[in-house]
């Protein structure tokens, strides 16, 4: 990295908006969700163990659905890919999967695939994935502020488990303005 790159960053981070400086980044970090990500939860021992399955988030906007899927990012083993389905195409799809196959095949590696905005893809787009799924090349975690039932292909939902995520209660929105208020060097 050259002085150029290093300058860049470090302003990246200063200049970067609030919410995405104090973005958590452990599980102990999230406020909020405790129905799925208490200490004694499904999500939480699996995210903790290494052993998660494909999942789906689901909740209204900023409930912690993409905040989740980093945590798990910088939880896990797994090598963690990110793409929007509202610009993703199958090209893109084409090349995760590869890079997912040559990673288990080589390296015995899993690769987690977080999606944001699932149900903005096809039917042609989610039913490519699912073999994939199925197999355990990619671990899928979609997020969408959409009903997953009504949005996303029935055979992705079998193979998934869904999590809904509640709106941030008042005493959670209290903490996160505490965090920012006293936080000295990312608030």
């Amino acid at each position: 990295m050259d002085l150029f790159d290093y300058m860049r960053n470090n302003m990246m981070e200063k200049e970067s908006p609030l919410a995405s400086r104090l973005r958590p980044e452990t599980l102990d970090d999230i406020v909020g969700q405790k129905h799925i990500l208490g200490k004694d939860k499904l999500l939480y021992r699996a995210i903790k163990a290494d052993k998660l399955s494909s999942i789906i988030l689901y909740g209204p906007p900023g409930t912690g659905k993409t905040t989740i899927a980093r945590v798990i990012a910088n939880t896990t083993q797994a090598v963690f890919t990110q793409m929007n389905a509202t610009v993703a195409g199958k090209k893109d799809m084409e090349q995760v999967v590869a890079d997912a196959k040559d990673r288990r095949g080589m390296y015995g590696q899993k690769t987690i695939l977080f999606v944001d905005e699932i149900h903005r893809f096809n039917k042609s787009q989610q039913d490519y994935l699912l073999p994939f799924v199925e197999d355990g090349t990619v671990i899928l975690i979609g997020a969408t502020t959409e009903n997953p039932y009504f949005e996303v292909n029935s055979a992705l939902i079998s193979r998934s488990v869904i999590f809904r995520l509640e709106p941030l209660e008042k005493k959670d929105i209290e903490e996160l303005l505490r965090r920012a208020v006293y936080d000295v060097e990312k608030g």
